[in-house]
């Protein structure tokens, strides 16, 4: 199944498969684009100190074997010289274990940037952030997807993505040392363990992954319910509307709720599953250090040399079990990291198909929906702003007819007044004309731009967005002119003035200080 297809399929069930792995690595592609970019400098950075750490580990681990050495021989020099080297292994290796905690917080919040931005712009480009709502209801809060979601990826990446570089490493190094201290059978049988342990967390991870999306969909969707009253807040109280709406928000929270508990039913086993093999990993370093014990390889060592190389191959031993213990303990912030990265994706993946359909999504021209408007045709109507030619109107994804074969001639200084009953198709005509919708047959044609000096759309509802009064006078714009100064703060003052909004400016503490509209 490709990428393409994927999309069509809206009863896809997110799983730990070949569309994930696909998806994961597109992520990776965003967030590590180049050799030489800040993100991969980090990770190169932090796989150097987190080796560099694995060979101090490996001197400090071997060190109780010395001491055992040292005092079965009652070396008192020797002693004191060991735990002078012990102190100083042990800073070093607290000093590069911080550091290595240090770069991996970094490398995550590299990642949320670069990763959040790659998504700002895909959202904010043409009018993707209005299409997506309108013609891809079902991707569930896009908002929670590029906060929440893309937060927690990159969290769990930076937590878990040192253990991931370093372990093909260690594996090979402390493969070739416990074959060296306990021959085949020790790594073979550590390897049939870490076998049978990841595939049976495979089976027991299949449930919690789609069930994780649920819940982060349901998560959103009662957020935005108290975000919906919070903004709605004074015509809810006109209505007396408090006992429905506490009704409606009970019953999200009742359907979150218990599909929390259905996750954490199916994590349960999980947790099981990882945790029994934990232990049991315990247990098989003994019995991999036993077998040449009891096969009579240490035969002619003596008490104190047979504890000594008890004591340096169960450390390496333990920690090449450990080391896949390890791998075996990510599989529920694998299962997280699947759950987000099929919500990231999805969205990535709609809103680049947006971008790359018709033109109808530019915010500069409007589209021509059946044929272009020839240059004789624009130079005889100078006059004109739009001109509709038997324009057929329908709501995306609907075939109930709105509008049909509308023809409209739209010249600069001429008043036109729209009346008709609620739903009737006003609004739409007002859509079309500014290429948010679609027409189904018909001919559009814009002859000036969109923008303070060509056609200005003016929304039914008032939207407040963050920022000082000066930037909510000139909304959306960023700078009324190249020029700000006197001359502005004059004309942003004479239309607060003209609209008897003057008491706004003290209200505010003047035209810069930030305010929170809401």
């Amino acid at each position: 199944m490709g990428m393409r297809s994927l999309r069509a399929d809206r009863g896809y069930r997110p799983r730990l498969d070949w569309i994930f792995l696909c998806r994961f690595l597109k992520i990776q592609t965003v967030l590590f684009p180049r050799w030489t970019s800040p993100t991969t400098l980090m990770l190169f950075t932090l796989l150097v100190v987190a080796l560099t750490g694995q060979l101090v580990i490996y001197q400090v681990g071997i060190l109780p074997s010395q001491f055992y050495g040292v005092l079965s021989d009652r070396d008192l020099s020797s002693f004191k010289q060991l735990v002078i080297l012990s102190v100083i292994l042990i800073l070093v290796n607290s000093m590069l274990r911080s550091a290595e905690q240090y770069i991996s917080k970094l490398v995550y919040v590299n990642c949320r940037k670069v990763m959040t931005q790659h998504l700002h712009r895909l959202y904010f480009n043409k009018l993707v952030y209005y299409s997506l709502s309108v013609q891809h209801a079902h991707v569930d809060n896009p908002d929670q997807r590029m906060a929440q979601d893309v937060e927690r990826l990159c969290r769990e990446l930076g937590t878990f993505i040192s253990k991931i570089l370093i372990t093909p490493f260690t594996l090979v190094y402390y493969s070739y040392q416990c074959t060296v201290s306990t021959g085949w059978m020790g790594p073979v049988s550590i390897f049939g363990y870490f076998l049978v342990g990841s595939l049976l967390n495979k089976l027991l991870m299949g449930p919690v992954i789609p069930k994780l999306v649920q819940q982060e969909k349901l998560e959103g969707d009662f957020r935005y319910k108290h975000v919906q009253i919070r903004v709605n807040a004074e015509a809810a109280a006109f209505a007396r509307a408090g006992p429905v709406e506490h009704a409606r928000c009970e019953r999200r929270l009742q359907n979150l709720i218990a599909t929390q508990k259905e996750l954490m039913y199916q994590e349960l086993w999980l947790d099981f599953g990882t945790n029994t093999f934990d232990y049991l990993g315990g247990i098989l370093s003994y019995i991999v250090i036993a077998v040449p014990i009891f096969t009579g390889v240490y035969r002619d060592m003596s008490s104190a040399e047979l504890s000594e190389m008890i004591s340096k191959n169960a450390f390496v031993s333990i920690y090449l079990v450990s080391c896949f213990s390890k791998i075996i303990d990510l599989s529920s912030s694998l299962c997280d990291v699947a759950g987000y990265t099929h919500r990231i994706s999805e969205l990535e993946e709609v809103m680049t198909d947006l971008l790359r359909g018709p033109k109808e999504l530019e915010n500069d021209t409007c589209p021509k929906q059946e044929e272009d408007v020839s240059t004789e045709e624009q130079t005889k109507d100078t006059d004109a702003v739009f001109v509709l030619d038997n324009v057929t109107i329908t709501a995306p994804g609907s075939d109930c007819t709105l509008v049909r074969d509308l023809s409209l001639h739209l010249s600069e200084g001429n008043n036109l007044l729209i009346t008709g009953d609620t739903g009737s198709g006003k609004s739409s005509i007002l859509r079309i004309l500014a290429g948010l919708w679609k027409a189904k047959r018909g001919r559009i044609s814009l002859f000036t731009p969109f923008g303070p000096h060509g056609v200005m759309f003016l929304p039914q509802k008032p939207f407040l967005s963050d920022g000082s009064l000066r930037e909510q006078v000139i909304y959306p714009m960023k700078e009324i002119y190249p020029n700000s100064g006197r001359v502005d703060d004059d004309r942003i003052l004479s239309s607060l003035e003209m609209s008897g909004l003057t008491s706004l400016v003290h209200r505010t503490r003047g035209l810069d200080h930030e305010v929170e509209w809401n």
